[in-house]
């Protein structure tokens, strides 16, 4: 299974109507990525099917300037370390991969497709010091890697990580960012209540408003009332 290959049958798939997408869905600002013109529906059948590449073609899909390629290498990735038949080793590989060539990952729906399952689930039973020094990076799709990998420990009902690194990006300049730092401590609140109110108490006044609403989203009537309240007597 080549880039190339898997080039072809994208092709294959191509509708002038999906041509919008790199303006409707792509935020970076690097000035060369274009859209392909295929479903994102497509993509991942096709990714799926590809699932075998090897990462050294993988590695060729990134290159790519456009939209969609890029994210059916991310996709292909993705499948592969969520496969149970993936060793170790390979599992480093993809995490090195991913980390190598994050300036090609240079989308929030590239973060949100992979970061989980390539970046997190391998930090499970490891140090975790590479999500802070992502959270510290100047893109703010590293930023956004950090705290979406977080996931993989929410999952597993550890949320010490989610917070810690959602006070490093509490304030960030970037709305992408904000969003998913609201996000996810959304989630991790789920499994420990005292530590989202904990975390609101300390920053309601001064997160972004994107940020509070989405942290706040699922809280009930009466306490999502009380923080809007204290949120305005700032």
């Amino acid at each position: 299974m080549t880039a190339k290959e898997f080039i072809e049958t994208l092709s294959l798939f191509k509708n002038e109507k999906e041509l919008d997408k790199v303006e409707k869905f792509f935020k970076g600002n690097d000035g060369i990525t274009k859209s392909f013109g295929v479903k994102f529906g497509d993509i991942f059948t096709i990714a799926k099917e590809f699932s075998a590449m090897p990462l050294d073609e993988i590695n060729k899909l990134l290159d790519s300037e456009f939209y969609e390629v890029r994210m059916g290498a991310v996709s292909i990735m993705d499948f592969q370390a969520r496969s149970k038949k993936t060793t170790d080793d390979q599992k480093k590989d993809l995490f090195d991969l991913y980390l190598n060539r994050h300036d090609r990952l240079n989308n929030w729906d590239f973060v949100d497709r992979a970061a989980c399952y390539i970046i997190g689930e391998y930090l499970i039973d490891k140090p975790r010091d590479i999500l802070y020094q992502l959270a510290h990076s100047e893109s703010p799709w590293e930023r956004r890697t950090a705290i979406v990998s977080t996931h993989a420990f929410i999952r597993k009902n550890e949320v010490g990580d989610t917070f810690d690194i959602a006070e490093i990006l509490i304030h960030d300049t970037h709305e992408l960012v904000n969003k998913a730092v609201g996000s996810w401590v959304r989630e991790a609140g789920k499994k420990d209540e005292k530590k989202l109110s904990d975390f609101l108490d300390a920053y309601v006044k001064t997160m972004p408003a994107v940020t509070f609403s989405y942290a706040t989203e699922k809280l009930d009537a009466e306490s999502k009332l009380y923080y809007k309240e204290l949120r305005k007597a700032k």
